[in-house]
């Protein structure tokens, strides 16, 4: 194969057994990674056996397509030039603007699509209301399809027969976005083309429209008329389209491994990826699942991506998912995501051994800013999937749960177990979007599955269920211990059900409403509740129903910063007890170095102690000091 003049050959030896590198230059067509790929095809077939090596210089490279790495590329490193920084695009740069109305400016747009950059900066699809939400009227509509009940003024006609028009409404923990198809503004009911999903169903949710040409009404908005093909923009100020990049995301996915094996990918900074919706729009179940990933992998083993960023996305940051096994994914930033972070396995189980996702590692990882376009999207999913390590990663300032483990409702057979969640920095979890989450969720029975050592503090909800450790339906086999959860809405800790979990050795304070919650009464056992401290100044300590005999709870610290008695489900201490329940554990000041700080240490003379509480370093967690090949975003 004759070699292009935009890639620079480094043939270590053309012998078998040897390294071979190919550098790639910047200012070159948008094919030259996958021409740089398909050269060192063409060596493997002549009896090279690699290692391979692609060693990308600094600049822009923008894709036409996505990068195809299949098993006939196992042992590839994609990796940055030392000290460089390779920027790997899914975007096309907006050129040809003019001056339109007023203050804004327009440009030809070329196909449809939902997310600009300008400047750097994600731009605001024109939004109705500016600011806060309009409500449904009364219940959201199980009709198919959707009709949105309105209140008057909210919804304009020509808003439909424009075509462009979409709304996005918020229910609990999942989302839609949908045309509006059609508006009688006498019955205030507002036809989307698409039908709900069972999850999509709340009294006066809330929702806003984008995409309207009188909703462009404030600088930084941007306006996108599909029957002309014109982009209008409203520029801040300091902005100059002269100069700086506009960046309309096409791609959706950047690079795709199928059937490969020990790929590397290393010091690259991935951007701009889109998202398209159907026709008919997009209503989620849980999670955002159906949202694309910029890097997704199937059949895939010993992949490492390592050091890179991803940033200004449509959907998710990375997907490991059928039959992807002992991958690693390390050191990277990711943030301003229209959707999640990382994805690894599947929702529906493996039909066979082949299949099977496990021994997967996301660790060190800095994962922030996430569901800028689902709200519903999960800084770390891991569905149906086993023996994963999720350790040292920094997720928070995102609307929905942080780490998501397991995807079974209930008792039935499940491929999710012995999962680790480790030394993580969960915060700013929820921020009162979205509700009926936590920092860390789990479904399913998941025997061997452990949540330890983690710090978790400030989750909020917009209703209910803003807790930090969330065991969702069928949760079982699971242990929790040395985890220290603090400033929650809801709880630190929360079981809805679930058979024989160990919660052991936590610190749990600070939850508004309750400390703990537990919502459903079981025969067997739900769970063992054993030398944890509990301490909070507002609220109460147990919250939903804690009837029955389904819960061992003994040996535990319990504190009331503001002096009151503390009760038990509206019972003393003393009928507690009679019950069974805490009979060996004590109402009394934790003595913590500064729980004012938040500081949680305890002190020589702690009553914790003396019980057998077992002080929680929390020195190693988050990200480890690694060296990073690019640097970190200023966010």
């Amino acid at each position: 194969m004759e070699l292009k003049s935009w890639l620079l050959a480094v043939l270590t030896t053309a012998l078998p057994l040897r390294a071979i590198t190919v550098e790639v230059a910047p200012n070159v067509p948008p094919e030259s990674l996958a021409a740089a790929r398909d050269f060192l095809r063409a060596q493997r077939k002549q009896g090279a056996a690699g290692p391979f090596v692609i060693r990308v210089h600094g600049g822009t490279y923008r894709l036409s397509q996505t990068l195809l790495l299949g098993r006939e590329d196992s042992g590839i490193i994609i990796e940055n030039v030392p000290g460089e920084r390779p920027i790997i695009s899914g975007g096309r740069r907006i050129e040809g603007w003019r001056t339109s109305d007023g203050p804004l400016l327009t440009a030809p747009a070329l196909g449809n699509f939902g997310q600009l950059f300008v400047a750097g900066r994600r731009a605001q699809r024109a939004r109705t209301p500016n600011n806060g939400f309009y409500r449904i009227d009364g219940l959201s509509s199980q009709d198919n399809p959707f009709l949105l009940r309105f209140r008057s003024g909210d919804i304009k006609k020509e808003w439909a027969e424009r075509g462009d028009a979409e709304v996005i409404a918020l229910f609990l923990w999942a989302e839609i976005r949908m045309p509006i198809v059609s508006v009688d503004e006498a019955l205030r009911i507002a036809r989307l083309a698409g039908n709900p999903r069972p999850s999509n169903r709340e009294k006066d949710a809330r929702y806003w429209i984008e995409n309207t040409r009188d909703g462009l009404d404030e600088p930084g908005e941007w306006y996108l008329d599909t029957k002309t093909a014109t982009l209008y923009y409203w520029p801040i100020p300091g902005d100059n389209l002269s100069r700086d990049e506009a960046i309309a995301p096409e791609l959706e996915e950047l690079v795709r491994i199928e059937g490969a094996r020990d790929i590397v990918l290393r010091g690259l900074d991935f951007r701009h990826t889109g998202w398209t919706r159907p026709a008919d729009g997009y209503a989620d179940t849980q999670a955002a699942l159906e949202a694309r990933s910029s890097i997704d992998a199937i059949d895939a083993e010993n992949v490492t991506i390592d050091h890179c960023m991803f940033s200004q996305m449509g959907g998710y940051a990375i997907w490991f998912g059928r039959g992807s096994k002992r991958n690693r994914v390390t050191g990277n930033e990711i943030y301003d995501m229209g959707g999640g972070g990382v994805k690894i396995g599947d929702t529906a189980q493996a039909p066979n051994e082949a299949d099977l996702s496990f021994e997967n590692i996301v660790s060190d990882n800095d994962i922030h800013d996430l569901g800028l376009v689902y709200p519903s999207a999960v800084g770390i999913w891991v569905g149906q999937s086993s023996r994963n390590t999720i350790s040292h990663n920094h997720v928070h300032d995102l609307f929905y749960t942080a780490i998501s483990v397991g995807w079974t409702w209930g008792y039935g057979p499940n491929q999710c177990a012995g999962n680790i969640i480790e030394f993580n920095h969960l915060h700013h979890v929820g921020k009162a979007m979205m509700s009926d989450l936590g920092a860390i969720y789990t479904l399913g029975v998941q025997p061997g599955t452990m949540i330890r050592n983690n710090l978790i503090h400030d989750v909020d909800s917009f209703t209910y269920g803003g807790w930090g450790i969330y065991l969702d339906e069928g949760s079982s086999a699971i242990l929790i211990g040395n985890n220290v959860v603090y400033a929650t809405k809801s709880g630190g800790f929360h079981q809805h059900y679930g058979r024989e979990n160990i919660v052991r050795n936590n610190i749990f304070a600070f939850g508004r409403e309750y400390q703990l919650m537990r919502t459903r009464a079981e025969q067997h056992v739900s769970f063992t509740f054993e030398r944890n401290i509990v301490y909070y100044d507002s609220g109460r300590l147990l919250g939903s129903d804690w009837s029955g005999e389904g819960f061992r709870i003994d040996r535990n610290l319990y504190w009331d910063v503001r002096g009151e008695p503390v009760t038990f489900a509206n019972r003393t201490l003393d009928v507690w007890r009679q019950q069974g329940r805490d009979r060996d554990s004590i109402i009394a000041d934790p003595l913590f170095v500064n729980a004012d700080n938040y500081d949680f240490r305890l002190r020589p003379e702690s009553p914790a102690l003396r019980m057998g509480f077992q002080p929680i370093d929390l020195s190693a967690v988050g990200p480890r000091g690694l060296a990073g090949l690019l640097p970190r975003s200023s966010n």
